[in-house]
């Protein structure tokens, strides 16, 4: 079946072949490469070219996809004891019938990988509940990012929350300790970011506008609370998400985030080493309707920080699911 796609704001600027690997499962970058060359792939109307870039609101065609035959992926799934399952139902902020949410603990990654063998993804059959169908992951935090995480009960719902995430319905905000105040209290920081590796490691690193690897990254960052001039609580909304988007923002204002030892190795004698970095609230549309909203309680770690600096923090809120009407 053939697929059209419009742009959204923070998928705009991006080349065609990379939007397009994005979207479309199985679409690999020599398909692109003939589809473009036969026309097959359009934008808005019109033929285009792998390094094209699109904008907002640009309208893409691609013709039906068949994607190579492949051997079926096995999955990871962790054999848990009695005690673990206690912990992961322990960390649930909110159920329904259509979504679950997390408090992530700081340390546990979303998915494995390459020397990861304890991951979020291989205990989500321990969440099935009720349901016939294993949760599936809608979103990332990074490993060492604690706070909301938003799992979906089943294929349709995570098909709503998805097409959420890639427009501008979701409302992400995150508390961080920066090493150091920024002079302008409040403000947006609109810097393009560029996926890099280093050491067998991924990081983001800001890039020229001309750069054909560059994606733009938008944050929004307001100061709440500060000491003297070596500490501050700032409240960070992500306009887009790219990888490692705040901590690569907050490096670039010169002020890293507080035990990030990947972008600015800031410790101090006192504080857990340990990155400063929570997911504190979630606001999306509900698969069936209406918003809802959920806050996570701080990790351990942020609490004795915060209680160190004498910064003072409410309690996180009950979650909140509004209806329509």
């Amino acid at each position: 079946m053939t697929q059209n796609f419009e742009v959204s704001a923070d998928q705009a600027d991006v080349r065609l072949d990379r939007y397009l690997r994005r979207q479309v499962e199985g679409l690999t970058q020599s398909m692109i490469q003939k589809f473009l060359r036969n026309g097959k792939i359009r934008v808005n109307g019109q033929k285009a070219e792998a390094n094209t870039r699109l904008g907002e609101g640009d309208n893409v065609l691609v013709p039906p996809i068949t994607p190579p035959r492949e051997m079926p992926k096995i999955r990871h799934v962790m054999v848990m004891d009695a005690h673990a399952i206690r912990d992961l139902e322990a960390s649930i902020l909110y159920r329904d019938d259509a979504v679950i949410v997390l408090n992530k603990p700081a340390g546990l990654a979303a998915q494995g990988g390459r020397g990861i063998a304890v991951h979020l993804d291989g205990m989500l059959d321990a969440l099935r509940f009720e349901g016939t169908e294993r949760p599936k992951l809608v979103h990332r935090l990074d490993r060492d990012t604690s706070g909301v995480l938003l799992l979906a009960r089943g294929v349709k719902p995570a098909s709503k929350l998805a097409a959420a995430f890639r427009g501008r319905d979701v409302e992400k905000t995150y508390w961080a300790l920066l090493w150091g105040v920024p002079e302008a209290l409040e403000g947006r920081i609109d810097l393009p970011l560029v996926r890099r590796e280093m050491g067998g490691t991924s990081r983001s690193e800001p890039a020229g506008r001309q750069d054909p690897e560059a994606l733009k990254a938008s944050t929004d960052y307001k100061v709440l609370e500060y000491a003297g001039k070596k500490f501050a609580l700032a409240e960070l909304n992500p306009l887009t998400g790219r990888m490692h988007q705040l901590r690569a923002h907050m490096l670039a204002l010169g002020t890293p985030i507080f035990g990030d030892a990947a972008y600015g190795q800031a410790f101090a004698d006192g504080f857990a080493p340990q990155l400063h970095l929570h997911a504190r609230r979630l606001k999306i549309p509900h698969p069936d309707g209406g918003t809802l909203s959920v806050e996570a309680p701080l990790p351990r770690h942020m609490r004795e920080s915060f209680a160190h600096l004498g910064f003072t923090v409410a309690e996180s809120a009950k979650p909140e699911r509004r209806t329509k009407g």
